[in-house]
Parts: C-alpha cells; sequence; structure tokens
C-alpha cells in the first residue's frame, strides 16, 4: 500500500532589552516552550486523509502527532507503522519487518488542503484532508 508523506520548520525570533540604569530590574516569567505540531513535509498538519489513486481508487490515511500512521484500503485492508519527514519528503515506513521507508514528494497544499504527492517510484496521489466526523 502507497502511503503519503509529511513536516515543517517552525522557526522562533527572541528580542533582548537590559533595564535602564536605576531601575530595578522586572522580574521575568519564562514560559516553556510549546511542542511543535507534527506536520508533512508540505506543512499539513498531523490528522486524517483521504487518499485518491491515478485510477481513482480512495484509501484513508490517519497521520499521527507521535509519529505513527494507520492505512486503511477500500477493501478494509490495514497497514500500520511510523512517518517523518527526511531530506524534504514524507516517509512511511511499515510496521512489518524489513519495511523500508516509502517517500513522497508534496506539492503546495491548495486553498481546501489538497495536495498531490509523488512517490520515489514515480506514483502520483492526490490527498485530501478528511471531511470532520458528523456528531
Amino acid at each position: 500500500m502507497k502511503k503519503l508523506a509529511i513536516i515543517a520548520g517552525l522557526g522562533l525570533l527572541a528580542a533582548c532589552s537590559k533595564p535602564a540604569p536605576n531601575e530595578p530590574a522586572a522580574e521575568e516569567t519564562v514560559a516553556a516552550p510549546e511542542a511543535a505540531a507534527a506536520t508533512t513535509a508540505n506543512g499539513s498538519a498531523a490528522g486524517t486523509y483521504t487518499v485518491v489513486t491515478a485510477d481513482g481508487t480512495t484509501a484513508t490515511s490517519v497521520l499521527n502527532a507521535d509519529g505513527t500512521f494507520t492505512d486503511t484500503a477500500a477493501d478494509g485492508t490495514v497497514a500500520e507503522g511510523t512517518w517523518a519527514v527526511v531530506d524534504g519528503k514524507t516517509c512511511f515506513t511499515g510496521k512489518e519487518e524489513g519495511a523500508k521507508p516509502e517517500c513522497w514528494t508534496e506539492s503546495a497544499p491548495g486553498a481546501d488542503g489538497s495536495f498531490t504527492a509523488t512517490s520515489d517510484s514515480g506514483e502520483t496521489i492526490t490527498v485530501k484532508p478528511a471531511p470532520a466526523a458528523a456528531g
């Protein structure tokens, strides 16, 4: 089963100032940094995606923020493993012993969050954020 991939970088900017002479220094409170959200190589967030192959076959891929994934094919077949961004590509490695990473180059997401992903072997898929479940 083919996978897709995801992660983006986070930049921080800090500014420093010195208190004026003869003024008592203000006490500073430093907040603990928040963990960066897991994203694919093109910046798409971890979450549930609908994947459509060139022949129209549809599958569901769930990318978890902890770097794990679950893919469910149209016939109900489930594949699990880990995902990570490596050299600007989103790479998936199945849980089965001896599994090798399958890496995908992603286009920039469109206004609706959809994008295309092309595997290192040349397969192209369309990836769309799955609609939220009605509650």
